[in-house]
């Protein structure tokens, strides 16, 4: 399977999650506000960053194909070896306020940060998980705080994405009923290779003990939050995902809920991924969420750049249609945002 079909199985989990609306929420001034930025925003910068940085989609002489922040689950890495690259996790140059400044010279009206992907480790303060990068690393610093703060002083808003089905750190990490396995049967949605027993699994157990908890976190611990961006939302039951739907509408009236929560409720359509729709859009809230070369997270060998023209080409069709663009960077295991990133976002707004 080539890097691109693997890329293009990750699509299909937007759809396989089932039918879903958009839903009013009447008397809530603040949605409605939040609304109206959104769609006047149009552009956006999502990163993904974690400890799957420090592997750059390589183990033990082999490059897996496709997206490097699957590379625990593809290459099947024990927690017990995968938990050690936290203590080795020390990203000396990250700077919140040039990542934000890059977003802004790009054009970008706000950042959506992975606060936690599907390998499981916090990239922020969790009292509910140790495994986290202010406990568990030399590092010691709360990346999405001090994102949340360079946000503020330089006028973007902030988005945080959260996996809240899949986590292979987690025995009863979801995905176990999800029977497609990716890349030829080399990948598989849960970590079965140090939890293998399905019949042991409860997710309800990691929902109340971590998922919903850690979503109550980052909706408390960072002041307004512009959206929360849920992912997979294949093993959640409908009570729980209403239940995280719910949560937010209470702790954060005014943050948007993308449509992969898994409860067929949601203030905007988030697309398949790397998805250019023909389609006119104007008349819902959507977003296309996309890689600015093919891997989302750092993966040294992926050279699959789009260029400026065509990254200006695809904001100003999906403008035209009235869609969001959410265009992706994979800093580096340093904090770096990758030059070549840098050079096509700044050329594609020149």
């Amino acid at each position: 399977m080539t890097r691109r079909e693997f890329v293009g199985g990750a699509a299909t989990f937007a759809a396989m999650s089932g039918a879903f609306e958009t839903f009013a929420d009447d008397g809530n001034a603040m949605l409605e506000a939040r609304k109206k930025w959104f769609r006047e925003a149009q552009y956006g910068m999502m990163v993904h960053w974690g400890l799957y940085a420090l592997l750059g989609g390589e183990w033990k002489g082999k490059v897996m194909p496709g997206i490097a922040e699957w590379a625990q689950c593809y290459f099947r890495i024990p927690n017990a070896e995968y938990s050690k690259l936290a203590k080795i996790f020390n990203p000396i140059y990250f700077n919140a306020d040039e990542w934000v400044q890059l977003a802004r010279d790009a054009g970008m009206k706000y950042i959506v940060f992975t606060s936690k992907h599907h390998d499981g480790f916090a990239m922020f303060r969790s009292k509910v998980s140790k495994y986290n990068v202010v406990d568990a690393t030399p590092f010691g610093r709360d990346v999405v705080e001090e994102l949340a703060e360079a946000c503020r002083k330089h006028g973007l808003k902030l988005g945080l994405y959260y996996s809240q089905d899949l986590d292979w750190h987690e025995p009863d990490g979801g995905g176990y009923n999800h029977a497609d396995d990716w890349c030829g049967g080399e990948a598989s949605w849960t970590n079965n290779w140090d939890f293998p027993d399905k019949s042991k699994k409860d997710f309800n157990r990691f929902f109340e003990a971590k998922s919903k908890p850690q979503v109550r976190e980052i909706l408390t611990q960072y002041g307004d939050l512009a959206l929360i961006w849920f992912d997979i939302g294949f093993t959640p039951t409908k009570k729980q995902a209403n239940e995280l739907y719910d949560m937010v509408r209470a702790l954060q009236p005014g943050c948007l809920i993308n449509s992969r929560i898994g409860c067929g409720k949601c203030d905007y359509t988030s697309s398949n991924d790397n998805e250019i729709p023909k389609d006119d859009k104007s008349g819902m809230l959507y977003e296309t969420c996309a890689t600015i070369n093919d891997s989302w997270g750092y993966k040294p060998t992926d050279q699959g750049w789009k260029s400026a023209e065509t990254i200006r080409a695809n904001r100003e069709h999906l403008k035209k249609i009235g869609a969001n663009y959410l265009l992706n960077v994979g800093p580096d295991a340093l904090g770096r945002i990758p030059a070549r990133s840098a050079d096509v976002l700044r050329a594609a707004n020149a």
